[in-house]
């Protein structure tokens, strides 16, 4: 006998919206709304000061046809991501690996790989700044303890995106802590259950450790790869998008078209496209997780049945 749910009627069905009700709010005045503000004046030529102008689908085709800045700032984010989305995973994992283990003072440790997440972007970029000194960096003093003369990193056009990559991945104390959440949530009866059988750590690591925190390495590469097209501070206070433009990123260059040019209508289409990039490849990686994702407790190999 199934038993159907009651209806909620008046102030009973209200109450839950009240309660929802700021968060509606805010999302409709700070999220929603400027998203569409800007889709809005993308299909103009709208300046800071002066006359805005409808030019239709003119921001876009321009963007693609005749600003060669467009497709630079392009590939030097896909480098990025492409050096930046597999490194930072697999750090994350490790450390977040090495953390789990019942050692003395570990709580320590945990505390030191998240403290760069909470130092500001601007220390940070000093930070590094300092250390990739071509003359008096600690980078490159470490270097040469070894007999190793180390590039000028922030001006060597060469160096410069590794660098940046380099720097980049010093912030991951969230993701190194939502992996431990993953680790942490593996039934221990697993592993001893995988020792009784003769498993060594190889195999216990890709037969349950990787199947069991899959979901979260699922949510922790979307942010990843968000993370890397939005790539924006760190390059704009420690290159500024130089040597020769070798780290100019996406987003710089929608920053520098709004906020430089006061190009505003086409930044706005500038910032759809990057939204665009980022919605697909979003989209591909959950349509393939069902291939490698594996949920406990459901009786499916990510989206298809077993």
């Amino acid at each position: 006998m199934t038993v159907q749910p009651k209806k909620l009627k008046g102030r009973a069905f209200l109450t839950p919206y009240l309660f929802i009700l700021p968060w509606i709010l805010g999302f409709l005045a700070f999220t929603l709304g400027p998203m569409l503000f800007s889709l809005v004046m993308s299909f103009f030529d709208w300046p800071v000061v002066g006359e805005v102008t409808f030019v239709g689908v003119d921001n876009y085709v321009n963007m693609f046809t005749d600003d060669p800045l467009f497709w630079q700032s392009l590939w030097v984010t896909i480098k990025f991501a492409l050096l930046f989305v597999p490194l930072n995973l697999f750090i994350a994992l490790f450390l977040a690996m090495m953390l789990n283990q019942k050692v003395k003072g570990s709580g320590f440790f945990r505390t030191v790989f998240y403290l760069p997440s909470v130092i500001s972007g601007v220390a940070l970029a000093m930070i590094w700044a300092w250390v990739y000194d071509g003359e008096y960096g600690i980078f490159n003093y470490l270097l040469s303890l070894v007999g190793i003369t180390g590039p000028d990193w922030l001006n060597d056009t060469s160096w410069a995106l590794v660098a940046m990559v380099i720097a980049s991945l010093w912030g991951q104390g969230s993701m190194v802590l939502i992996f431990l959440a993953g680790l942490k949530s593996i039934p221990e009866s697993l592993y001893e259950a995988a020792s009784i059988d003769g498993a060594g750590a190889v195999q216990k690591f890709f037969r349950i450790t990787l199947p069991m925190v899959s979901p979260t390495i699922l949510f922790n590469l979307i942010m990843t790869i968000i993370s890397a097209f939005q790539q924006l501070s760190l390059a704009l206070l420690l290159t500024g998008g130089g040597p020769l433009q070798s780290t100019y990123f996406y987003a710089m260059y929608a920053y520098d078209n709004a906020f430089k040019y006061f190009k505003m209508g086409y930044a706005s289409a500038n910032s759809w496209f990057m939204f665009v990039i980022i919605l697909v490849l979003t989209f591909l990686v959950f349509k393939t997780s069902g291939k490698w994702v594996y949920y406990e407790g459901d009786n499916r190999r990510g989206g298809e049945e077993a």
